[in-house]
């Protein structure tokens, strides 16, 4: 990026916010959004003019309530870092990870999309690139990948996993990763890399050992 976050008051403190379930967003991930419906196409015009930054963040949970649904506590902001018109009304977007944030408040706005005043300082440590990656369980990480792609018949490049720095290998197979909502969220809210990689580990060990039959993911 060219922009350069050394603390969390360099980020805005009221922020556009893109709820999507099961969408995961992580610091220096990349996400790539096809944006069409015209009140994120104005997010991401009204972004550009100012600070680039958009908070990717889960709606609640909560299948049995009508309405507008909340949003989870935490999200992450990302910068956009490329965009494409397609000349049939559409963005295609890229967001960068750049720190998670906890939402202080929702605020009442004439905009088409919903936004956030949000704190950023319980996640300062987002803004260090690849803080704790010496007690991460690197091996771990990829020997509960390999599990999962032989189970599942996946192809994988391998020279690419093993070349990957730490924090980019977790964080990108914690976005890739084909879990629920919930699991999504745990992963976001983990305290430190190490940590993540840890949730991410006993997620894929669960399950690889519940098998295909239809039960419900771990943390649901």
């Amino acid at each position: 990026m060219n922009a350069v976050y050394k603390t969390p008051a360099d980020l805005p403190g009221v922020i556009a916010v893109f709820p999507l379930p099961a969408a995961l967003l992580l610091p220096r991930g990349q996400m790539p959004l096809n944006i069409f419906e015209p009140r994120y196409l104005a997010m991401i015009d009204d972004a550009l003019r100012g600070s680039r930054i958009i908070g990717m963040i889960q709606p609640e949970i909560d299948e049995g309530r009508g309405g507008v649904p909340g949003l989870q506590a935490v999200g992450c902001a990302g910068r956009i870092t490329q965009l494409a018109e397609t000349g049939d009304g559409r963005y295609l977007a890229t967001l960068t990870g750049v720190s998670r944030f906890r939402v202080v408040e929702e605020l009442p706005t004439v905009t088409p999309y919903r936004q956030c005043r949000v704190d950023f300082e319980p996640f300062a440590s987002d803004l260090v690139a690849r803080a704790g990656e010496d007690e991460t369980d690197r091996e771990g990480v990829i020997r509960a990948l390999r599990a999962f792609v032989e189970a599942k018949n996946l192809d994988m490049e391998w020279k690419g996993v093993h070349a990957a720095p730490t924090e980019a290998l977790v964080n990108a197979l914690a976005m890739m990763s084909p879990f629920g909502p919930r699991e999504k969220q745990a992963l976001l809210e983990a305290r430190d890399l190490k940590s993540r990689a840890e949730m991410l580990i006993a997620i894929t060990e669960f399950e690889l050992a519940r098998g295909d039959d239809g039960a419900d993911t771990p943390l649901q």
